[in-house]
């Protein structure tokens, strides 16, 4: 069935000039919200409740509960981003923190494993490497910059425990309006776009899948727009004979993309606080991050931990995604060893 060349009108259409000069997208969590956050915190550890086990409802937060109902709305229904702010980072411990994240993350939605590895809680912390010449390095283990690209599930979220010495900025662009931006600039383009491309699984493929997986970067759904865009993946792909060369409409199409996430017309820029927690929706907005700068003590680090959530607006997701999906299921029934010693950093979140 050919494609209606119709751009798609949502909240999650906008300019990085206009959303940054709102402030709607800011949710600010007041000292009631934080007493009642850190009184489940104390209910938890006398229930002896822990990550990964701990759910929604096995902790009492209805206020907390009632501002998350409205991030998830804006999540699957509006902008697609929104940063929660006022959590007093300086009161607790990162095993404390780490453990109210996971609690206000599940009032959006249930975690995935976000590796091979099977991680719930992922650590974005600089492990000495370099994902653009080890192909087993995913980016957020590094501290270079990150091109625009989203994750595979329906919400991201970011906690920042420790700032970097300097650099690091978060950057977001609505992927809802590349894609109407293509349409307009050039249709053949967003046709292409909605065509299938080899993405490279990075080394993290399960028993009998191929290293690879397929997917268009624009899909239509039971009318709703969905994107999905890893450029640097999709070029890594091609290391394999078996995938399809990239066509010149193919790389003219994933050339235009990068232009428009790269225009200040488009992108804005988010700069994390301490306690800062940043969800944002994979199928309408595009992230990045700039170089930083760490610091030399170990403690002093740049540290965010990151969530990979389900939620229940999504529910049914393009049939397309089901390969991509499988691997989460796969990494979370057979997780295998870390590529990288955590340890360290694994203890600084026991209690």
């Amino acid at each position: 069935m050919a494609l209606e060349p119709v751009p798609y009108d949502h909240p999650s259409a906008w300019r990085g000039p206009e959303m940054a000069a709102r402030s709607d997208w800011i949710v600010q969590l007041d000292e009631a919200d934080v007493a009642e956050l850190e009184r489940a915190l104390a209910a938890a550890r006398r229930a002896g409740l822990g990550m990964p086990g701990l759910r929604r409802g096995d902790v009492d937060v209805p206020r907390v509960a009632a501002k998350m109902d409205g991030v998830r709305r804006m999540l699957e229904d509006g902008i697609g981003f929104a940063l929660i702010r006022g959590l007093p980072r300086e009161r607790y411990s990162k095993a404390d923190a780490a453990t109210i994240y996971w609690i206000v993350g599940a009032e959006l939605g249930d975690a995935f494993a976000q590796n091979a590895h099977g991680e719930m809680l992922g650590h974005v912390r600089d492990l000495g490497a370099d994902w653009r010449s080890d192909a087993k390095v995913r980016g957020y283990q590094t501290r270079a910059r990150l091109p625009f690209h989203n994750d595979s599930t329906d919400v991201v979220g970011l906690l920042c425990l420790q700032q970097a010495k300097s650099g690091g900025e978060s950057r977001i662009v609505s992927s809802t309006a590349i894609h109407n931006e293509v349409l307009r600039r050039r249709p053949d383009l967003w046709a292409v776009l909605h065509q299938p491309f080899c993405v490279d699984r990075r080394g993290e493929e399960n028993p009998g899948q191929l290293p690879w997986y397929v997917t268009p970067c624009f899909t239509r759904f039971e009318g709703r727009l969905f994107v999905r865009y890893n450029r640097s993946y999709i070029e890594s792909a091609q290391r394999f004979d078996r995938v399809p060369r990239l066509s010149r409409l193919q790389i003219q199409a994933l050339d235009l993309v990068d232009a428009l996430c790269a225009d200040p017309d488009f992108a804005m820029a988010m700069a994390f606080e301490p306690g800062d927690m940043q969800f944002v929706c994979n199928y309408t907005v595009l992230h990045s991050r700039a170089e930083y700068e760490d610091w030399p003590e170990p403690e002093r680090k740049r540290h965010l931990l990151r969530l990979w959530l389900r939620t229940p607006g999504f529910a049914r997701l393009p049939p397309e995604y089901a390969d991509r999906n499988a691997d989460m299921l796969g990494w979370q029934a057979h997780p295998r060893e870390p590529l990288f010693d955590l340890s360290e950093i694994e203890a600084e979140l026991a209690h």
